[in-house]
């Protein structure tokens, strides 16, 4: 049975707003979303920040890879005019911020650990070890812990060695004949797969298995309630424009 919300606001706001932003974790709380997806990548400094591109240019103006730049020249960075030029202020958030937001917000979490190449195992014990961290503060003891996910099985390998309370879902793009030996030796809770590639009876197989299921990145209801008739459990939407409610039931 899947034990975390069941619409997830896509890094952040979704069509609303630019992603993996401060700004966008914003809107998808307007919009009345405590539960949010984003992707979390290190910087030539080792320091987490929330961004999907391993290289610059397309969400960000540069040329450059994540992983050669430091941190605090990405923070710089404009982050949002490329949505739209009322968001030129919107910047690069660090991972710790977010943590610190969401908490402060009530907003659950799944914390996609999306290392640059070569950087799998890193990335994953660096954003476990904040991550653990920050969850043995007093403050924040009672939330419901974040969702780490990965397509990276090493990133995963990591996490779980520096963080094993915190829980684990590996991320398929099409679900591999291998999914079930990757569950037991990652201990994984939860598949995420896209939506587009999963097949009803794949979708069975995996429930009858006692795993989780989710599926990105879904933005029409139609095909939500299709899916959730295969058994499927969660959805991450761009669209949190939509009217969910019926999902929710």
């Amino acid at each position: 049975m899947w034990t975390y919300p069941k619409v997830i606001a896509h890094r952040g706001g979704g069509v609303l707003a630019p992603e993996n932003t401060l700004t966008a974790f914003q809107c998808g709380l307007d919009w009345g979303f405590r539960a949010v997806e984003f992707d979390v990548m290190l910087t030539k400094d080792l320091i987490p920040i929330a961004i999907h591109d391993e290289k610059l240019g397309r969400t960000v103006v540069g040329k450059e890879r994540v992983c050669n730049s430091l941190a605090q020249d990405l923070f710089q960075l404009d982050a949002g005019s490329w949505f739209a030029p009322e968001f030129s202020n919107s910047r690069l958030p660090g991972y710790l911020q977010v943590l610190e937001f969401c908490a402060q917000h009530g907003i659950w979490m799944n914390v996609e650990i999306k290392p640059a190449h070569g950087f799998e195992a890193i990335t994953g014990k660096i954003v476990a070890e904040i991550t653990h961290d920050f969850y043995q503060q007093t403050n924040y003891s009672s939330m419901q812990l974040p969702l780490f996910s990965s397509f990276k099985l090493d990133a995963l390998r990591a996490a779980k060695l520096a963080a094993p309370n915190v829980p684990r879902a590996l991320i398929y793009k099409r679900i591999p004949n291998s999914w079930q030996e990757d569950v037991r030796e990652l201990n994984a809770v939860a598949l995420h797969t896209n939506h587009k590639n999963l097949t009803a009876k794949m979708a069975k197989k995996v429930k009858r298995a006692g795993m989780q299921l989710a599926c990105y990145t879904v933005n029409n209801l139609d095909r939500a309630r299709m899916l959730s008739h295969w058994g499927v459990d969660a959805f991450f939407t761009d669209r949190i424009d939509l009217d969910w409610r019926s999902l929710l039931c």
